[in-house]
């Protein structure tokens, strides 16, 4: 087969989420619209602006992996490692009956193993340096997910990381899709980020994005008149990809493929030059051959930045036309999870095929300056055989991602 002839299906999901841990927990909670956004839990944020986060609750790596594991692993990686592992289940694969060489690994990250560096660094500062951790060499570095995973899963194939902030995580969906068409039969792909510490929160406060709200149900408010800024929170999601044909000669259920992908920069403040986010979606369009007739929702980024949502706003509209397409930003249940986030999105896009539904924004009112069709308060039960998933990252980077049935 062509390289150009390769499918990419997506056929297995592990979800770690602040509103569920687990896929079907996951989706069960998002259809519902409940949300993970809370209070932060994991430091008092009491000297801080801002104080609420999607925390995932009821997590214990030692139920999950074995003790050697944790103390050379962030939270982060200890969240990734059991999210591959629920993908693969998944996927009903057994990575270790296939060729190392022929699976591999691609993530993204934004922050890297923020807490695991922070602790090291406080026993550097308090003890000195012969308290520091070996593991501190590996466990902050933002490769450090797909190390892990390729280790311990016997992974040898093409692998990477990708850092792109929020858009990393349909970046490196968009390379596990390349690696299936030069030929590599299994790649794991997606992104877990968390960050909620200290260190980390007073390097995302210093973007100036942050919502500093303090009721849960109306902080992170995207495409809203009272929109100010975004809540974070921590997981994601990590899809195992095989090509299409594979996948179906060996009897795999099956959630869809990856169909298009587009990804641009925006150009530098002041040029006058228009942002790249619309162009990003004509890109996904035109690679997964569809027409804006053939996506039935829209994953949205939601910046809940009136500047960056009323860009995300012209961007659907100028491709859609007005009111034209459902929007929805289950995102609001659970904060901005960083290269997390697409990957998360993506799996609900799946999930939404399978059930045909669209799941809500919840919180918001949706600003009569935006002419969006934004799905809000419950779930909306519609056909869905297409969707656009889109996403931004600090610094320019616009990606989108056209997921289908098959």
């Amino acid at each position: 087969m062509s390289a150009t002839g390769v499918r990419a299906a997506v056929t297995g999901l592990g979800v770690v989420a602040p509103n569920g841990l687990g896929t079907e927990t996951y989706w069960t909670a998002t259809r519902k619209g409940i949300s993970g956004i809370g209070r932060i839990t994991r430091f008092v944020p009491d000297q801080y602006p801002a104080q609420l986060a999607g925390e995932i609750d009821g997590f214990d790596a030692a139920e999950h992996l074995p003790g050697r594991l944790l103390p050379q692993t962030d939270r982060m990686t200890q969240l990734a490692l059991v999210a591959a592992d629920w993908a693969f289940q998944d996927a009903a694969v057994r990575p270790e009956d296939l060729p190392g060489f022929e699976m591999g690994v691609i993530t993204a990250s934004s922050s890297g193993g923020f807490e695991f560096g922070q602790r090291e660094l406080q026993a550097l500062w308090s003890k000195g340096s012969r308290y520091v951790s070996a593991y501190q060499s590996f466990a902050w570095f933002y490769a450090v997910n797909s190390g892990q995973i390729s280790i311990r899963n016997g992974m040898r194939g093409p692998s990477g990381v990708v850092v792109s902030d929020q858009a990393g995580g349909l970046d490196a969906i968009a390379q596990a899709r390349r690696q299936l068409r030069k030929g590599t039969r299994l790649v794991m792909a997606g992104a877990v980020d968390a960050s909620i510490c200290p260190w980390g929160w007073v390097a995302q406060m210093a973007s100036n994005r942050l919502s500093v709200g303090r009721d849960p149900e109306r902080a992170y408010l995207p495409f809203d008149d009272a929109a100010a800024g975004h809540v974070p929170g921590e997981g994601g999601a990590l899809l195992v990809m095989e090509d299409l044909e594979q996948a179906r000669a060996r009897g795999a259920r099956i959630y869809g493929e990856v169909a298009g992908y587009g990804a641009t920069l925006d150009p530098r403040p002041g040029s006058g030059r228009p942002p790249g986010l619309r162009k990003a979606v004509e890109l996904a369009l035109a690679d997964a051959g569809a027409s804006p007739g053939d996506i039935d929702v829209v994953f949205a980024d939601a910046a809940a930045l009136p500047d960056l949502d009323r860009i995300e706003t012209e961007a659907i509209t100028a491709v859609f036309g007005a009111r034209a397409v459902p929007v929805t930003a289950p995102k609001t249940m659970t904060g901005r999870l960083y290269s997390g986030a697409a990957p998360l999105d993506l799996a609900a896009a799946f999930l939404a095929m399978r059930d045909e539904v669209i799941p809500p924004s919840v919180g918001v009112t949706p600003s009569p300056g935006h002419d969006l069709d934004l799905v809000v308060d419950r779930e909306r039960p519609a056909p869905v055989r297409s969707a656009l998933v889109l996403a931004r990252g600090h610094g320019g980077f616009n990606s989108a991602a056209v997921v289908r049935a098959v």
